[in-house]
């Protein structure tokens, strides 16, 4: 049985949110890379939205990780957003000389989920969908 990551992941149509609330150590990452690519499958996602605002510090072994989920879903046909980069992330790993190549980033997970076709409407009780059950 594989180990539970701790790291919430939840299903918004067909979009997967998920974000990371402090620094994984690499067995957490590894497990958490597994475990979204899983629910990618298992939920033909179309999208995944990570979102790192929470993040203040990031290593070279979790970008990697970004990378290679990004890499792994785009190969499924899942287009994955990591939002909320905080600028002593960003500087980091422009001095650790890392790339997120083909990772695509959003300032904010609001402008990530509408990126991903998600829209915040004018008032929060207009849905916008006329065919949304609640």
């Amino acid at each position: 049985m594989r180990r539970a990551t701790g790291v919430p992941i939840l299903r918004l149509g067909d979009v997967l949110v998920t974000g990371l609330l402090e620094e994984l150590d690499d067995r957490s990452a590894t497990a958490f890379l597994d475990e979204l690519t899983e629910r990618i499958t298992a939920e033909g996602a179309k999208g995944v939205l990570i979102d790192i605002s929470r993040l203040t510090i990031i290593d070279s072994f979790v970008a990697r990780t970004l990378s290679e989920l990004t890499t792994t879903a785009r190969l499924l046909g899942t287009r994955v957003i990591v939002a909320g980069m905080r600028p002593p992330v960003a500087i980091t790993l422009v001095e650790l000389g890392l790339r997120l190549d083909g990772v695509e980033t959003a300032l904010t997970a609001e402008r990530g989920m509408a990126a991903l076709g998600w829209f915040r409407t004018a008032s929060s009780q207009e849905v916008g969908h006329g065919d949304h059950a609640g």
